[in-house]
Parts: C-alpha cells; structure tokens; sequence
C-alpha cells in the first residue's frame, strides 16, 4: 500500500507538469493575441490618416474613423505608453487606476487601490485590481517600487 506522502507527492508532481504546460499554451496564446494587438493598432492607424483629398483632423482630434476602430472600450488592450499619451488612450478600468493613484500622489497596495476605486476588498476584487495593475506596468503606465505596492510614473498622468 503506497503511502500518504507518496500519494500527495506524485499528485503535485502531476500538478506541476500540469501548470507547466498550461504555462506554455498560455505564453503561445499570448503571443498569438500581441500579434492581433499589433494588426488591429497598424489598421486603426491606417484608418486614422486622411484618405486621399481629405484633411487632416486638426492636432489632438481623433478623426472619427479611428474613434470608431480604436478608441477605447471595456475589455480593450492595454497601449504600450508612448510619449504624448495621456489616460483617456485607456478602457475605462484602467483610467481609472491611474488617475486614483495621480490623485494619491503615493504608492498603493492592491487593498487600498481596490477601496479607492470603490470595490470591496474581497479577494476576487483585490486579484482584479492586480492584474490590471501588473498589466499596467508591463505596458508602461506604472511602476511596482516593490512586490504588490504600485505608483504612477512621472508624466502618466498627462498633466505634463
């Protein structure tokens, strides 16, 4: 009879490779997913410039082709943050993050930006605001100082 510790042990083993290769499909589909960010941004930008014989919007207006194709709405990606960009290129969500912490003018943790949006900090809702978070500093938008406590880099704000 095979003991306790041997069961648990070939179970985690079982779990690990498990995780493994999920991590790799999700690394694969991630990859896939940046490849349509990149087409569906090289299409907006493309439908943003003037057809032939038409003007320009004028600077800081978003002709209304690219308003309609790009503009952002709950469940859009992420923009990699590029000088000139300011919170409003975001879904609604992530806005939000940012402005709460430009208002805070410190860093937060995922408690206190979780309150500070007005979600219960229950762990779904925590988890939430953390993956928006970490996603927001992958692309540029904010800093992690250390593990879990995010602020606003300098000029994210789009008020300089």
């Amino acid at each position: 009879m095979p003991s306790v510790m041997g069961l648990l042990e070939e179970r985690e083993r079982a779990a690990r490779q498990r995780v493994e290769v999920l991590q790799a499909e999700l690394q694969e589909a991630e990859a896939v997913w940046e490849r349509f960010v990149i087409a569906r941004q090289t299409v907006a930008e493309v439908l943003a410039e003037p057809a032939a014989g038409e003007e320009a919007p004028p600077a800081g207006v978003v002709g209304e082709r690219f308003a309609r194709v790009a503009g952002p709405v709950p469940g859009s990606v992420v923009p990699v943050w590029r000088k000139g960009f300011v919170p409003d290129v975001l879904a609604p969500d992530y806005r939000r993050l940012v402005e709460v912490l430009a208002q805070s003018g410190e860093a937060m943790d995922c408690r206190q930006l979780a309150a500070a949006l007005g979600l219960e900090p229950v762990a779904a809702k925590v988890e939430g605001v953390r993956s928006k978070a970490k996603r927001l500093v992958a692309r540029g938008w904010l800093a992690e100082e250390c593990p879990g406590m995010f602020s606003l880099l300098a000029g994210r704000a789009g008020d300089s």
